[in-house]
């Protein structure tokens, strides 16, 4: 009999994981509350924090699955670009008919060796389950003295409320926080209306433009040698080397009249964002560190002197939420706003036949590590690689715990050669010489996933050489320099 399998979640992560459980021979179900596919990308107010101007901060190439081309040529896509990707996945895998829309799963819980899923006042029981309800949804505002009286015309949001500038012409606004969503809403407000941008934080981040040189930021720094250098170098060598390409592309904030970051660029943390410190050297944005208190429309900061404004948007990141899930595996994982106890973000042992996609905080583009985990997990519930071993998945829970407490968020491309390792897909790059230049140092094209293992396809070498090309590859000195390093690196 053919398993069925409940989807929770009907945005990037659960369609990728329905299109693959199906390849296993699986019946996957999609259960999504919104009224249609897309998760975040629907910009649905209230479900999403897609704003209507906002464009990707991660490249064409890098926002895409294996199987489908995108449509725009655009190199940042726009978010009704993104959107319509997801739909033509969707109906190229015929996942539409599977889902089912406007049906909230209010709880999640064991039904002997299965799973029993509750909505819409009734039950049904499925043999798996996986949890793709998405890692964005509920924002972290930190605690602020006094936030509770301010008095502004424009009010306090976070960046998840964020719909435009138009509520912010003529006024001045703080906007709170480092994180991309801070950044590019600052921008926006600089450069459409608002009379005043102040920005807060708490700390000062590195910036990185998302175009330098001709070529798409994420091309330069998610790559396979930044993975193999994190395996095989010191933290202080790896902090070095990621330094000097995000100062190299963009120069250091303390040049644009921003505060110095830490010397570290793993303490100081790093952003994605185009025009954000160009603004800063105007003076269309001025930097402020974090806030003491609030009294009325007066904000005195840390620094002490006052200041008056009419609105705030708290750009702070957000906490973890899976809320249908009943007492007993939220107790097994250990579940609280930051962390869950599973094996590479995805399994329990404990919890056989559940998992979990799109569940971490990272920095970089989703798509690809999202498409590699839901190969991960059929693969392994279907039978195509060996599964994992309960004492492997228990010293992975335990590795990930003693790292509580310590910053969590993870490189995209970590992620994604962790999930192409796990699935078995991930190429052996001794076997393709003529793309080993663009395997090491290019972009980690989905195209890259599709050489070898399940689901290899003939005309994958040709597609990877496309996606690498787009924007030129790298120069050969910079080949040069960067081989040396990785034959230094393989010699250790």
């Amino acid at each position: 009999m053919t398993e069925r399998v409940a989807v929770i979640g009907a945005g990037p992560g659960g369609l990728v994981a329905a299109r693959w459980l199906l390849s296993q021979g699986f019946e996957p179900t999609i259960f999504d509350q919104g009224p249609t596919v897309g998760g975040q990308w629907t910009g649905i107010e209230g479900r999403s924090g897609i704003w209507p101007s906002m464009h990707t901060n991660t490249s064409r190439v890098l926002t895409a699955f294996s199987d489908l081309d995108h449509v725009t040529d655009r190199v940042f896509p726009s978010n009704g670009d993104i959107l319509a990707y997801l739909h033509g996945y969707a109906e190229k895998f015929d996942l539409l008919t599977r889902t089912r829309l406007g049906t909230r799963v209010d709880l999640l819980s064991r039904d002997g060796d299965g799973w029993l899923l509750s909505h819409s006042g009734t039950a049904e029981r499925f043999d798996r389950v996986v949890v793709s309800s998405g890692r964005f949804h509920k924002p972290a505002i930190p605690p602020v003295s006094g936030l509770e009286t301010f008095a502004g015309a424009a009010g306090v949001i976070s960046s998840y409320d964020y719909r435009g500038p138009a509520p912010y012409r003529g006024k001045s606004v703080l906007v709170a926080g480092c994180a991309i969503s801070a950044l590019e809403i600052a921008v926006e407000l600089a450069q459409l209306g608002a009379a005043r941008v102040v920005i807060t934080q708490r700390r000062q981040r590195y910036v990185l433009p998302k175009f330098a040189a001709g070529v798409p930021s994420d091309h330069r720094i998610f790559t396979r040698y930044g993975t193999l250098s994190t395996e095989r170098l010191k933290s202080s060598e790896i902090d070095r080397q990621l330094k000097e390409i995000v100062v190299e592309a963009g120069g250091s904030p303390e040049q644009y009249g921003a505060p110095a970051p830490n010397p570290s660029l793993f303490a100081a943390g790093v952003t994605l964002n185009q025009q954000y410190l160009p603004l800063v050297a105007e003076g269309r944005i001025t930097v402020r560190p974090w806030i003491d208190h609030i009294s009325g429309t007066v904000v005195t900061f840390a620094d002490g002197p006052d200041d008056e404004f009419d609105g705030i948007v708290f750009g702070t990141g957000f906490d973890l939420d899976i809320p249908f899930l009943d007492p007993d595996i939220r107790g097994v994982l250990d579940l609280d706003a930051q962390h869950l106890d599973a094996d590479r973000h995805t399994f329990h042992p404990d919890l056989p036949g559940l998992a979990f996609v799109g569940m971490w905080d990272q920095s970089g583009g989703y798509f690809v590590p999202l498409e590699l985990q839901a190969r991960w997990i059929a693969y392994e519930w279907g039978g195509s690689i060996p599964p994992t071993g309960d004492t492997v998945r228990r010293q992975a829970i335990e590795a990930y715990r003693s790292r509580r407490g310590l910053p969590q968020k993870t490189r995209m491309n970590l992620a994604a050669l962790t999930f192409a390792r796990a699935a078995g897909v991930e190429p052996d790059l001794e076997k393709w010489p003529d793309l080993r230049r663009a395997l090491l140092f290019g972009p980690l094209a989905p195209s890259s996933f599709r050489l070898e293992g399940s689901d290899a396809l003939p005309d994958a070498p040709q597609r990877y050489a496309r996606d690498a090309a787009s924007f030129g590859g790298i120069t050969s000195k910079q080949f040069t320099d960067r081989e040396a390093r990785y034959r230094a690196l393989i010699d250790q």
